[in-house]
């Protein structure tokens, strides 16, 4: 992995300061601190910092094709490079590397913009045309990688993070109003927004192309479901020997790399599941990592240990306690770039930075697979409000219930809530948005804290209208589980599992996480399996579970589903947290900021310290509230213009043969 950045003149041609584009790379070099590079003409510059991965020795960007009319700056890895190459090669192309960033260039030389339906990976890549004068952009289909950008004083500004950009220009620097309202709705920003006034990103499985008429986007690939009707009925047996062929070979693809790759081991079945294809088809010497917690609730150590013995892997664990996980917390927002509604991501940056100081640069993870597989409780929860809606008076009601949430129905208290909760809106089965609908509106119950100031700010914009008018044109035809997997992985994952719990916590430690139920070929294959091979009853993940027999010891196939949290409240009240606490929810300093009505934060704030616990609700509008005025302190009221070292850069010749660039690797 590494990190990308470019300035793309849209009004005329014109000097572009190197110094711009090394302060970029330099606010991002914790993304490829290897090396870096620069291109440079009248037009355009592109700038790159490496993590060297694939072809060691002459990787470094940015990288050109055979009459230097086509450089490319690239962020990502393409797993198929191997079988593209041979293929460009019998048409007569020429390499000068044997990474992948050239085998891109040369198909795009080779098919232009429809290069990306070949590529199988995770990407975000800009290649400038120096003969058409036009700059090409794509990020890949789920958005793994991040691509920003903003468009100011004539200028197109592009990176992998939104601090590079501001690095390069003085652009305003606000928090965007609305931005802030999805958030503290969906739990992030929607495909192509970020929470910066001004800055956008480009949207997964999208790109687009920047000359003198502006910026052009164009989707080229969407989460693929489809109708009822088109479904396979291909028998069960079938399906699952299918989804193990595919899920092996992303695994064996996704080992390519000429460094050491390691995995992620939490003890559940998706990481379990990665980790054991690889340990015994392909690396028995497999280093594996995990997180423990101090906090029984969150803690999956035991199956760690029974995978790690079953595996007879090399394992090292992290242990996240509440103390690191508010010291570091200012430090993940910095990295995440958005205000979070939890602290999950923190013990994630804490783990890469365990991988990395093991010498470890690149890790397979499990992400993906409850999205794709029907693994989420709200997928359930969807199922079982359907069938209340359907039959209201059924005896069944309390049992489905129970089965969902067998803890929660051991308190009578609890299930009389519980029973409200999700029988609420059930006589709205036409709403598009129905699956997550209450989980959003309990969400939005946050909202109380906004200020004034914000709610003007945000006016009449309503977040679930933007999100049906984003809406694939046959959706309606679409399975319910369909329809709710389609708006976890277009919203939630693609914009904040993979960003904030993924790629940015990650590469602050220069990490890459590759991710094998992500593959396009196996997601595009199981958009054609019916729900009930998904979800059987109320058994989640039935076709991965059925597919992992055999690979995996039976207490992890059919242990309760653990979904990944860590501590909010407990870790945000603890004593680490008071430094930064007292200063940003201070009142002077809510008014300052001027997004939450001090008054009720106060009264928040009492309210932890007298109960010295938080519901989940309240938990997260402390996450949310305390990682905003962060952000707002970090990028808006303190930059550290004077803190982004300049990154040193190749020395590279710009196509007028001037020195565009001083410095070394």
């Amino acid at each position: 992995m590494c990190g990308i950045a470019g300035i793309c003149r849209l009004a005329g041609p014109g000097d572009i300061a190197t110094d711009r584009i090394a302060r970029m790379i330099g606010a991002q070099q914790h993304r490829g601190p290897d090396e870096s590079g620069l291109f440079r003409d009248e037009w355009t510059a592109l700038g790159h910092s490496r993590l060297s991965i694939v072809d060691l020795a002459g990787g470094l960007q940015p990288i050109h094709n055979e009459d230097e009319s086509l450089w490319i700056t690239y962020n990502g890895e393409v797993y198929n490079h191997i079988e593209l190459r041979k293929e460009l090669e019998k048409k007569g192309h020429r390499f000068y590397t044997h990474c992948d960033t050239e085998v891109i260039l040369h198909l795009y030389e080779d098919k232009g913009p429809s290069c990306v339906n070949d590529l199988n990976g995770q990407f975000a890549f800009a290649i400038w045309d120096a003969q058409k004068r036009e700059l090409f952009l794509a990020r890949d289909r789920l958005g793994v990688r991040p691509l920003h950008y903003a468009i100011h004083d004539g200028e197109l500004i592009f990176a992998s993070e939104i601090k590079a950009i501001f690095a390069a220009c003085d652009m305003p620097r606000r928090l965007d109003p609305v931005a802030l309202d999805q958030i503290f709705t969906v739990w992030t920003t929607l495909p192509g927004k970020t929470a910066f006034d001004g800055v956008c990103e480009l949207p997964p499985g999208h790109h687009a192309v920047a000359s003198r008429g502006g910026l052009a986007i164009t989707r080229y690939w969407s989460p693929p479901f489809h109708p009822t009707e088109d479904l396979t009925a291909a028998p069960f047996e079938d399906l699952r020997a299918e989804v193990y062929r595919l899920l092996l070979d992303s695994v064996r693809i996704r080992l390519r790399a000429d460094v050491t790759v390691g995995s992620y081991l939490s003890g559940g079945l998706d990481s379990s599941g990665v980790t054991a294809l690889i340990a015994k088809n392909f690396d028995s010497h497999l280093r594996t990592f995990g997180i423990r917690f101090e906090e029984e609730a969150f803690d999956e150590g035991p199956y760690q240990q029974l995978m790690v013995r079953t595996l007879n892997v090399d394992h090292r664990e992290l242990r996240a306690g509440n103390a690191a996980i508010a010291a570091y917390f200012p430090d993940v927002v910095w990295h995440c770039e958005k205000p979070l509604l939890r602290t999950a991501p923190v013990p994630l940056f804490l783990l890469s930075e365990l991988v990395r100081d093991n010498g470890i640069k690149v890790v397979l993870t499990g992400e993906g697979s409850d999205e794709f597989f029907g693994g989420y409780d709200i997928y359930r929860e969807a199922k079982a409000r359907r069938f209340l809606a359907r039959e209201p008076a059924s005896a069944r009601r309390a049992s489905l219930l129970g089965r969902l949430y067998p803890d929660i129905f051991k308190n009578p208290a609890a299930q009389k809530s519980a029973a409200a909760f999700f029988g609420r809106s059930i006589d709205q089965l036409d709403d598009p948005l129905f699956s997550h609908r209450i989980r959003w509106d309990g969400t939005s119950r946050n909202k109380v804290f906004f200020s004034d100031e914000l709610r003007a700010g945000i006016g009449v914009t309503n977040v679930y209208d933007q999100i049906k008018d984003s809406l694939p044109a046959d959706f309606s035809r679409w399975p319910a589980l369909s329809q709710a997997q389609f708006l976890e992985i277009s919203i939630f994952m693609s914009n904040y599992l993979l960003s904030s719990q993924g790629d940015r916590v990650a590469m602050a430690h220069s990490v890459e996480i590759r991710l094998p139920f992500l593959d396009h070929r196996l997601i595009e294959f199981l958009a054609r399996v019916p729900p009930t091979s998904k979800i059987l009853g109320m058994k989640e993940k039935h076709l991965l579970k059925r597919s992992l027999e055999g690979v995996l010891p039976d207490p992890i196939i059919n242990r309760p589903k653990q979904p990944y949290r860590a501590p909010v409240s407990h870790a945000l009240l603890h004593e680490a947290a008071r430094p930064y606490i007292g200063d940003i929810l201070s009142e002077s300093a809510l008014r300052r900021a001027g997004f939450f009505n001090a008054e009720r934060v106060s009264l928040l704030l009492k309210k932890a310290e007298k109960a010295g616990n938080l519901s989940e609700f309240d938990s997260m509008a402390l996450a949310g509230i305390v990682s905003t005025q962060l952000l707002h302190q970090q990028y808006v009221v303190q930059f550290p213009w004077h803190g982004i070292q300049p990154a040193l850069l190749r020395l590279c010749v710009d196509r007028q043969g001037r020195p565009a660039a001083r410095g070394g690797s």
